[in-house]
């Protein structure tokens, strides 16, 4: 599809980004400001739990109404295309033409309002059919890589674009991973778990946190499934309570309403102490697999149920402490039940002043950008602790000031930093919903993408640590970015062989389909459409992956190169070959784009 020397050059260029930014791997640059996470990789549970039912409902928690002041109204906004086209590089899979116009026609309220009001597509409906499937053929036992079935499918064609979107970037904020290998072969439980994430992103906080603390796919990777109460020498396990302190709400410094980190005595600090840790642990403790009954063997995983990897934990009287609960200034005595510790202790941490900023800064970053400003962090902040409408947590609301703030819809260009590194999945996905890329059979048979080097190094649900993929605050060490005091997730990911693995990869795919014997295919009938006019299949690419910012140079290089594969005048016998040419002209106009740091850089 393109000459070697054409190929040395794009690799050539995207390597001097990876230079310019410091490159990836190890090493963080820490400033208290950047809330580097400090504790390891929990160690797997212990146990092998079955397959189950449907996702977990929990009576929903009160949600404490605020008493801070409603913050001004973020307005409706008219797109033109481009712009369109822009936001919904964040607030979707991607766009295509069909989205592209459509929100053109309309506007940001509007648009909302009918996302908002989308059926929840259901991971969990498709893993039952094919289980149901499984069963009535006799067949082998539905594996971990069906999650990836469901989870392309819905990213590509789910209707319900911005509730799956918003879904995998909570995904990355409150991880659990396949990685374990507990949890890999409880396609139910991971499923539903992705789906009780699908169900709170439209709904409060605080109930996401609750049905995060509760999933059973959470107890088992933060090892609080089964926790007991202390006794003799033994003592609670403190994994799930460090976490949800320090990478779900607060973080490890105390932080303003804009995100800035409060100082005393020229040091930042701390939210918490390791007092706070272990009295928050005794809350955890008795929580296990749900069902019927509170038996020791139910608690221990010894009964065998169906329907428990998707139905939120339960808790047992007998292995839950007794004690006194002392953290972040709260004293619970012994004598209320285990239920009402963790309301407290889940009400605590939703109305802590650190976690309005806390959160809303990391789903700016997977969202928008990733080193948004104070201000923007005060004003989804500000969203947060109240909607307008005296409530605080309203995801709605706080989705909405994200994609909508003054310095998201910032054109680039401007003095706003709106910046960031597309992952690799995304990029696919991207692609995928550009092209309209489909599968013949209907699945999506996208499986192994965890290779740098044959695939993406990055797979949904897949994270190496409960760190996520990369850390929100990482800075790739000796680079501009360091230097400029920023931050830049994604590169963590981003090394000499991920950088040659992509274009690798999207090479094979532009030009033949992704999934196994590349059954997934892009339809490129409407840029074959145009393909004898260069200039008008560049703006098409440029408007569908790059929301219309492709730089003039850059355009210069991709019609030049486009415009090397001449055409023939057509005659009675040469129509294949004007269509093998014509295809090349299209695929090589894409893979340029996509190989570019124009590309890479969402702006």
């Amino acid at each position: 599809m393109t000459s070697q020397n054409l190929r040395r050059l794009l690799i050539s260029s995207l390597l001097s980004l990876l230079a310019a930014c410091g490159g990836g791997g190890g090493g963080d640059s820490q400033s208290p400001s950047a809330q580097v996470p400090v504790v390891t990789t929990p160690p797997p549970a212990t146990g092998t739990p079955t397959v189950p039912a449907d996702p977990a409902t929990v009576t929903p928690p009160v949600v404490v109404t605020p008493t801070t002041p409603a913050p001004a109204p973020v307005a409706a906004r008219v797109f033109t295309r481009k712009e369109a086209s822009r936001f919904l590089a964040r607030a979707t899979f991607g766009p295509n033409m069909a989205a592209i116009d459509a929100l053109a026609a309309s506007n940001s309220d509007a648009w909302f309002a009918e996302q908002f009001a989308k059926p929840q597509t259901l991971h969990l409906s498709y893993m039952d059919k094919l289980i149901a499937a499984q069963v009535a053929a006799n067949g082998p036992r539905v594996g971990f890589t069906a999650f990836y079935e469901t989870f392309w499918q819905q990213a590509i064609r789910g209707d319900d674009q911005l509730r799956q979107r918003v879904a995998f970037a909570l995904s990355q904020i409150f991880v659990i991973s396949m990685q374990n290998e507990t949890i890999r072969p409880l396609v139910r439980g991971t499923s539903s778990y992705y789906d009780m994430l699908g169900q709170h992103a439209f709904g409060n906080f605080r109930n996401l946190l609750d049905g995060v603390a509760r999933h059973p796919m959470m107890g088992i990777y933060l090892s609080h499934m089964r926790n007991q109460k202390e006794s003799g020498t033994r003592t609670p396990d403190e994994n799930f309570a460090r976490e949800v302190m320090q990478l779900f709400t607060i973080g490890l410094v105390q932080l303003n309403p804009d995100g800035s980190v409060k100082m005393s005595g020229g040091k930042p600090i701390d939210t918490y102490t390791r007092e706070d840790v272990a009295g928050l642990a005794k809350v955890f403790t008795g929580l296990s697999w749900a069902g019927p009954d509170q038996s020791n063997g139910r608690f221990n995983g010894s009964v065998a149920d169906p329907e428990r990897d998707s139905k939120p934990m339960q808790m047992y009287a007998a292995f839950h402490s007794t004690s006194e609960k002392r953290f972040l200034g709260q004293s619970i005595s012994g004598t209320t039940s285990g239920d009402d510790d963790i309301k407290v202790a889940l009400d605590t941490l939703f109305n802590h002043p650190n976690t309005a900023p806390f959160f809303s800064r990391q789903l700016i970053q997977r969202l928008v950008t990733s080193n948004p400003s104070a201000a923007y962090i005060g004003r989804v902040s500000a969203v947060f602790a109240n909607n307008g409408k005296g409530v605080r947590g309203d995801m709605q609301a706080i989705v909405r000031a994200v994609l909508l703030d003054q310095e998201a819809v910032a054109m680039a260009g401007s003095t706003m930093r709106t910046g960031k590194l597309r992952e690799p999945l995304l990029r696919l996905a991207n692609w995928m919903r550009a092209f309209d890329a489909k599968p013949a059979n209907g699945i999506y048979n996208i499986y192994y993408l965890d290779d740098p080097l044959s695939g993406l190094g990055q797979s949904a649900l897949n994270a190496p640590s409960v760190f996520n993929f990369y850390r929100p605050s990482y800075v790739p060490p000796n680079s501009a970015i360091a230097s400029a005091g920023l931050v830049a997730p994604e590169m963590q990911i981003t090394s000499e062989p991920s950088v040659t693995g992509y274009l690798n990869f999207m090479q094979d795919a532009v030009n033949a389909g992704v999934g196994d014997a590349r059954q997934v295919k892009p339809d490129y009938s409407n840029e074959l459409a145009v393909s004898a006019d260069a200039n008008a299949l560049v703006d098409r690419v440029d408007l569908l992956l790059m929301n219309g910012a492709m730089s003039s140079r850059l355009r210069g290089q991709i019609v030049g190169a486009v415009n090397s594969i001449a055409l023939p005048a057509a005659s009675s016998t040469n129509g294949t070959q004007i269509a093998n040419l014509q295809s090349n002209r299209v695929k090589l106009a894409i893979f340029l784009a996509m190989a570019s740091t124009d590309y890479l850089v969402q702006k």
